[in-house]
């Protein structure tokens, strides 16, 4: 496994999540929302939107936190392995998500 792959991967992705932040895009639909001067209607349309800016955000900060972790496991030589079994994480399922923290297996256990 070429872990130097796997960190550029994270790092790219990293930026990418950095830099679509879009603080401004949740700002403005905020100040447009409380701006409006619409029927019930459009108002819960835009607080629709507002929420759901928010939870973008929300799923972003823990991608982010999960590809930092990944980061550190890579330091530490850790990288690759689940967590919970400590087995070899499956190269394709590394390739998809590099910040996984599990094995398919360990991933379908905690789902069911």
């Amino acid at each position: 496994m070429n872990v130097a792959v796997y960190k550029d991967a994270l790092l790219k992705k990293r930026t990418e999540l950095v830099e679509d932040a879009g603080l401004n895009s949740l700002q403005s639909s905020m100040e447009h929302n409380n701006g409006r001067q619409g029927d019930m209607a459009d108002q819960a349309t835009g607080n629709n939107e507002v929420h759901i800016h928010l939870r973008l955000k929300q799923t972003d900060a823990k991608i982010l936190q999960a590809i930092d972790e990944a980061l550190v496991r890579i330091e530490k030589g850790a990288f690759g392995l689940c967590r919970d079994c400590g087995e070899p994480i499956a190269e394709a399922r590394l390739n998809a998500i590099p910040w996984t923290r599990v094995c398919i297996t360990c991933k379908e256990k905690q789902k069911a």
